[in-house]
């Protein structure tokens, strides 16, 4: 019976480092694709926060375009502000204010006012 004894532990060290084998392959896959994961997760950071800083990047220029479209809508255009042309200082009343469309009262009223000084309305 000795025999027998030694020959089944002789039997279930083989199948126990048999077994080991099997799970040291086993680590090693694992621990591969452990790095692999590790280096695509890293790579996906960077390209969130390249695409993060890009961003605050567009929405700071955003910000800038809209801070630009409102002051001109804010002062005054210079083309109301300039001096009208030879020939059409009778065109517009001066009194009206730019962007309101002269009545043909204005106008007339105006009118009456240049003919009555003597002047052009310059």
């Amino acid at each position: 019976m000795s025999i027998k004894a030694g020959m089944g532990a002789l039997a279930l060290v083989v199948m126990a480092l048999t077994g080991c084998d099997q799970s040291k392959a086993e680590l090693e896959t694992t621990k591969q694709q452990l790095t692999t994961v590790t280096s695509e997760r890293d790579a996906l950071k960077s390209q969130l926060d390249a695409a993060k800083t890009q961003l605050a990047a567009a929405q700071q220029q955003i910000d800038q375009l809209k801070a630009t479209a409102a002051a001109p809508a804010a002062a005054p255009a210079p083309e109301a502000a300039a001096a009208p042309a030879k020939g059409e200082h009778h065109a517009k009343s001066p009194s009206v204010p730019a962007g309101k469309p002269a009545t043909a009262k204005e106008i007339r009223k105006e009118e009456n006012k240049r003919s009555n000084t003597g002047g052009s309305g310059m």
